[in-house]
């Protein structure tokens, strides 16, 4: 069988870390059809993963339901697809939660806690915490990678096995079928009657989502308040990290859109500076931290744009320093504040506008420069108000280019080598200096 680098970025032959190439069969017709994947186990041992993760990840990224067969060893998705698309999908798997942050080998150890997954790496020594923003966090919460699922199967003939299955049947006082049913919804059931008796009845059992008959079930867990409370606070994490991987299953357009109203909200709160923070953590959540800067643009500035730049500075940098992306999002978004809204205000101040951008250290020269080289409509469809922008602008762009052009002359007089004479004094130098050469008058960009 053909082995792979488990990081698929490394193309080394002799890499030490290497996993089998996955095998997929295509089972079944029309609705019934199913994927299964020959040699999850082996893959998912080369890993040192579970096997039900990537499959588990695999459901989550086609939005198709899987199906663990422990005893068989069969790992199933639902649909047909080809093991060439399983194989990328399982390269996001490895980067995701295989892979250290650190130094990218796949020595990770995770450590599953009540509400996060930390992993620690055994090569370079990294810990850090998973990002929770996936879907397949929640379930790695559930099925911790110490808990083995196909040894939690009740014992055929036990004692204790029945006993326990007595006990929860006469505590839960439901049928088997409505006890498999979902732990939210068990557990929002049984808090809705605590409410509405006016006291506290009993706490809702932690219950397991493996499929299995309840052997692991603990009836003496803690009714007070307290514990009620932790356990419902619980819930509410859980509910929060499947909305923010929710939120990550929404087009480009209607996150932005959701950036859009929060950045909205916190301007009319007339407390930016203490809000930077968040409106950063925001777009990254959103994974649209680049576009971002488009929507700030909108938000943000208006006619007073040049006080508007020196107040929010800070927030700005946080999105472009050293990103050229967003640099050019943010030259972007400009031409559609200065070309769709406020024409008439903003375009004579087009040049004092690009200064203060660039003295604040928010725009670079490069991106200024390359900016200029080309007229595009792909934020304002008029190609002659974009036209009008670039020549409004061409003052500061011809600054910028005289000021980089004598930055590189006098850069060349220090590379200037002086010959000293052996027949003259000492320290003469062999040729007079050269007369300065007249420039003409001396250009004032603030004077424009």
């Amino acid at each position: 069988m053909a082995s792979l680098n488990i990081n698929s970025e490394v193309t080394d032959p002799f890499y030490r870390y290497k996993m089998p190439r996955l095998l997929a069969k295509v089972e079944g017709k029309g609705n019934g059809i199913k994927t299964v994947i020959v040699n999850m186990v082996e893959v998912a041992k080369a890993l040192d993963r579970p096997p039900t993760y990537p499959t588990k990840y695999f459901g989550c990224e086609l939005g198709a339901q899987t199906q663990f067969d422990f005893k068989n060893e069969r790992y199933i998705v639902n649909g047909s697809h080809d093991a060439q698309k399983l194989q990328l999908l399982l390269d996001g798997f490895i980067k995701r939660f295989v892979l250290c942050p650190e130094c990218s080998n796949p020595e990770t150890k995770f450590t599953v806690k009540k509400t996060s997954i930390a992993q620690r790496c055994i090569a370079c020594g990294y810990s850090g915490q998973v990002d929770m923003r996936h879907k397949l966090t929640t379930f790695i919460l559930k099925n911790p990678p110490d808990v083995d699922p196909s040894a939690a199967t009740p014992t055929k003939g036990g004692k204790k096995s029945k006993k326990e299955k007595a006990n929860k049947k006469h505590v839960n006082g439901d049928t088997e079928d409505k006890d498999r049913a979902s732990p939210e919804a068990n557990a929002q059931e049984q808090m809705a009657a605590q409410r509405a008796s006016g006291g506290v009845v009993d706490a809702p059992p932690e219950v397991d989502n493996q499929d299995d008959d309840g052997d692991d079930w603990i009836p003496d867990v803690e009714v007070t308040a307290d514990a009620i409370k932790q356990r419902m606070e619980e819930l509410s994490d859980a509910a929060k990290i499947m909305a923010l991987s929710d939120d990550l299953e929404k087009s480009q357009d209607d996150r932005l859109e959701m950036f859009y109203q929060f950045v909205k909200s916190k301007r009319d709160s007339n407390n930016m500076a203490a809000v930077e923070k968040d409106i950063v953590a925001e777009a990254e959540r959103l994974e649209i931290k680049d576009k971002g800067v488009l929507i700030l643009v909108e938000v943000l500035l208006d006619t007073k744009i040049l006080s508007q730049i020196k107040q929010h500075r800070r927030l700005f940098l946080r999105f472009c320093n050293e990103n050229h992306k967003a640099q050019k999002y943010l030259l972007g978004g400009l031409e559609q504040l200065v070309g769709k809204v406020h024409a008439e205000l903003l375009l004579p101040k087009m040049p004092h506008i690009l200064k203060a951008l660039y003295d604040s250290d928010i725009l670079e020269e490069e991106i200024i420069l390359d900016w200029d080289k080309k007229v595009s409509k792909k934020y304002v469809q008029d190609k002659k108000v974009v036209q009008e922008i670039h020549e409004k602008a061409a003052p500061f762009i011809k600054w910028l280019k005289e000021a980089e052009e004598e930055e590189s002359e006098s850069e060349e007089d220090e590379n200037i080598e002086v010959v000293y004479s052996t027949t003259g004094r000492v320290g003469q130098q062999s040729e007079a200096p050269a007369a300065p050469v007249d420039t003409g008058p001396e250009i004032d960009i603030d004077a424009i």
